[in-house]
């Protein structure tokens, strides 16, 4: 008879996962379905930040002129090129790209040796969140535009 009881009491807790494994396995579920919503905004978040640094540089355009600056759209990043007239040629002075990181997610800023992270987060909305990683900072789209642009637009003028 005690075999029997000790038989039942091993086949319980076999079909009986622990609590602690439920509560992991769920925040597992949860974190690996919000990963997949947020790479799946990603080539979205890319295009809209496309859209708005072109209306960036079409003012930056008008006042320097049509060759001053341009911005490629690229499967995983946007390419700026500045340029400067010297000499009656048109000169690259800046280079930026945004480069989509889906794994953080986000985008790396990349001005030649320099890199910037920026987290993307996305709120219930389905609006999306931006956060400086190296400042652990919230930012609104206008200061993420001026940190891609700034220094890339006016090199010879102090942030």
């Amino acid at each position: 008879m005690r075999h029997s009881c000790r038989a039942l009491h091993a086949t319980m807790e076999v079909h009986m996962p622990f609590q602690w494994l439920q509560m992991r396995i769920q925040e597992e579920r949860e974190r690996r379905e919000l990963q997949a919503k947020h790479t799946a905004r990603m080539p979205g978040a890319l295009k809209e930040l496309h859209d708005l640094l072109t209306e960036c540089l079409a003012s930056y355009t008008e006042n320097f002129g049509a060759d001053a600056a341009d911005i490629v759209l690229l499967a995983d990043r946007i390419q700026v090129t500045v340029r400067e007239e010297r000499d009656g040629k048109w000169q690259v002075v800046s280079k930026v790209e945004v480069v989509s990181v889906p794994d953080m997610p986000g985008f790396d800023i990349v001005r030649g040796e320099s890199t910037m992270a920026v987290e993307v987060g996305l709120l219930p909305s389905d609006k999306l969140f931006y956060r400086d990683r190296e400042q652990d900072k919230y930012i609104n789209m206008d200061e993420f535009t001026r940190r891609i642009l700034d220094r890339a637009l006016f090199p010879s003028l102090r942030e």
